[in-house]
């Protein structure tokens, strides 16, 4: 008899996220020998939900697991709040050496002791950008506007260094927010921006990768407990290789957007590292107030990690 488990997530077919998903629920049939299935429900948005109800959605267990953010769990798991480091990060390589590593066990131990979850992966939740009505080329065009962020207090008081009015917006709301001009600007990854189509309101882009986002791939605890050894460390490796495809899917999707958004007219600006600078700058002592939060053995684990990659 084959054992069902329950999967969510909140985007679109063409979605990273979505494609990842997919290849999870092949994994698992495969790494359990079909003793345990995956049901993906791929958008519970298109169903009336807030993206955000999957986080409650599986901690209470009517759902057995989902991918979000780790940025909304910040506030329960403080120590998530490492991912949130605007400008810090430089590439994805060193990213994914930093989640592999001690530094992503240590959290997904944090996470175990703080919430009613279990992170069994990180995905890559794609590399952030601005996005705007009119023209941002540098720091001082930021002042004034309102820009939609995610709801995580550092990640606001970053923007707000920047000279921006911050709102969090939930991503089901974003879209109506974008075209109906609630916000002046967005931050998203070029994949959010096309998907959702966030480009046909906002005309100009300009690529700040001013975060690697994480998405955790978060399973209810209480049902991993009660699943056989078997199926459970099926389970994990089905989560490694949905990891790995899921990297590969977000890294090709930017060549991919970035081609589509030009063609259709979308004026792309690459920041020169001097430009990029005065932006870290703008924003470094809202970072350095976030990092004393943290014990001083996890900037230390997190600093050898991020120089050893």
């Amino acid at each position: 008899m084959t054992l069902e488990l329950k999967f969510g997530g909140y985007q679109g077919d063409k979605s990273v996220h979505t494609r990842g998903g997919r290849v999870l629920a092949e994994a698992v049939a495969a790494e359990t020998s079909g003793t345990v299935s995956l049901a993906f429900d791929e958008n519970i948005v298109a169903r009336g939900h807030k993206a955000a109800d999957l986080l409650s959605m599986t901690e209470s267990g009517e759902l057995d697991g989902c991918y979000f953010s780790s940025s909304y769990l910040a506030k329960r798991v403080p120590e998530l709040g490492l991912f949130d480091q605007h400008f810090v990060v430089p590439d994805r390589r060193r990213a994914y050496a930093l989640l592999d590593g001690a530094l992503g066990a240590r959290l997904r131990r944090e996470v175990a002791a703080a919430t009613g979850y279990e992170v069994l992966g990180y995905w890559d939740n794609g590399l952030r950008h601005i996005s705007s009505a009119a023209p941002i080329k540098k720091v001082s065009d930021c002042k004034g506007l309102t820009i939609r962020t995610l709801a995580n207090e550092d990640h606001q008081r970053v923007f707000r260094a920047l000279g921006f009015e911050p709102m969090a917006i939930d991503v089901r709301d974003l879209p109506d927010a974008v075209k109906s001009g609630r916000v002046d600007a967005q931050e998203n990854p070029l994949t959010n921006i096309l998907n959702f189509e966030l480009h046909k309101t906002h005309r100009h882009i300009l690529l700040t990768r001013h975060l690697l986002g994480v998405a955790l791939v978060l399973f209810n605890a209480e049902r991993l407990r009660g699943l056989d050894p078997d199926a459970r460390d099926g389970l994990h490796r089905a989560v490694d290789r949905s990891a790995k495809a899921q990297r590969q899917f977000a890294e090709e999707d930017d060549t991919i957007c970035s081609a589509e958004l030009r063609r259709q007219g979308v004026e792309i600006t690459e920041l020169d590292d001097a430009t990029r600078n005065t932006f870290a700058e703008a924003t470094r002592a809202e970072v350095d107030v976030a990092r004393r939060r943290f014990a001083p053995e996890l900037r230390e684990l997190f600093d050898a990690e991020l120089r050893a990659a």
